[in-house]
């Protein structure tokens, strides 16, 4: 079957990211999906980070001819095909081997952007040579320089054009739900392991093709492939230092575009332009981090009014259609982000499944940018629209 026929057969049998998602569940260990799929503490932060974007209701208008909608965007001097990347996600093998390679070349075919996190599975070496020049590195900022000056250039040398420093991280959450689950690194082999991979045995036969996931990148600096200790360096030296003069080191180091990355206070947006970074990029580490903050639609609208076009504004958190999208595009984002949608595609569907969750993004981008009455992402901000709470 070739790709066409493939991807259409997928929007046959799924044609939400919902319906992705519950295949996704199905075929990959229980330990897996609550790695993924959890925040922390009581986790009503990601159903807010959801919720939230129930409240912005359009007013269509009509009458307007035939529309067809462009939905082009150019960000940092280069032209997508679509307002929409993929972010970063760390410990990204776990859920399916080679998921890095598969986003990487999603993101190379649909000239999206694709963020590798410096916690995901697979290297900068690997990743930059199927990624084309739609490479973003996310950096969790060592505490040691020799190793961030070493990451950078890995990350150059490889071809990645941007820089996203990550700065909602200064300790590691508690992420309860998968230490319930029994997520240990490295992985205990347990009775309730051993039925997991029995019961999910095409994710096991990959994933035993393929070795068991290992943070490659920064095994490197660990000078072993032992991932408890690897884990421990990334513990003990990676984050939780990370201040204003480190981001202004970081922009002189790094030859091209640097984003602030888990910006939710209008202060520190300001801050990000007045010391010359090149965006600001609103995220609540998707739910996954502190379950006491402001869902990140919510803080949207007013670091778009400070920064007041200063700097692209990017955002992520809670998308799950292309209505989303345009509802973030509408209160003010250039740019939006999902990590969590494209792994349930590769987990589900397999090296494709990050295409398909494209499509169904940009399809509905587009239908609803038809229903509201405009052709181009910059007349959704004239759209009318009301808030329902």
């Amino acid at each position: 079957m070739n790709i066409e026929k493939k991807l259409n057969n997928y929007q046959n049998k799924f044609p939400r990211i919902s319906d992705v998602a519950d295949k996704a569940k199905k075929r990959i260990p229980h330990v897996a999906w609550e790695y993924l799929n959890s925040g922390t503490g009581k986790e009503q932060l990601l159903a807010q980070n959801q919720n939230s974007f129930k409240n912005i209701r359009f007013i269509p208008r009509f009458c307007k001819g035939e529309l067809n909608a462009d939905v082009k965007t150019k960000l940092f001097n280069k032209v997508y095909d679509c307002p929409i990347g993929i972010a970063p996600v760390g410990l990204t093998g776990l859920m399916w081997p080679k998921v890095e390679q598969y986003l990487a070349q999603t993101a190379e075919r649909h000239n999206i952007p694709f963020c590798l996190s410096t916690v995901a599975t697979e290297t900068p070496e690997t990743i930059g040579k199927l990624v084309g020049n739609n490479g973003w590195f996310q950096l969790y900022p060592p505490k040691d320089k020799n190793v961030r000056a070493s990451l950078l250039k890995r990350a150059q040398d490889e071809g990645f054009t941007t820089l996203v420093i990550t700065a909602d991280v200064p300790m590691a959450s508690r992420r309860e739900r998968s230490k319930k689950a029994g997520l240990t690194i490295p992985p205990k082999i347990t009775t309730k392991l051993i039925w997991d991979g029995i019961t999910h045995p095409l994710w096991s036969w990959e994933t035993l093709k393929h070795g068991i996931p290992r943070l490659r990148t920064v095994e490197h600096y660990s000078g072993t492939k032992d991932l408890k200790f690897t884990s421990g360096f990334v513990g003990n030296r990676l984050g939780g230092t990370l201040d204003w003069s480190y981001c202004e080191e970081l922009k002189k180091a790094w030859k091209g575009p640097v984003v602030l990355k888990g910006v939710l206070h209008p202060e520190d947006a300001k801050k990000a332009i007045d010391i010359g970074l090149d965006a600001v990029y609103v995220s609540n580490h998707g739910g996954r981090q502190f379950d006491g903050a402001i869902s990140a639609i919510d803080a949207l609208p007013k670091i778009v009014e400070v920064v007041k076009g200063k700097v692209p504004v990017l955002f992520d958190s809670g998308i799950r259609t292309g209505l989303d999208v345009m509802k973030s595009l509408y209160l003010g984002a250039d740019f939006v982000f999902l990590g969590r949608p494209f792994i349930y595609g590769v987990s589900a569907l397999g090296k494709y499944g990050g295409d398909h969750i494209c499509n169904i993004l940009k399809d509905d981008l587009k239908n609803n940018m038809v229903q509201v009455g405009v052709r181009y992402l910059s007349e959704i901000g004239t759209v009318d629209a009301v808030q329902v709470f």
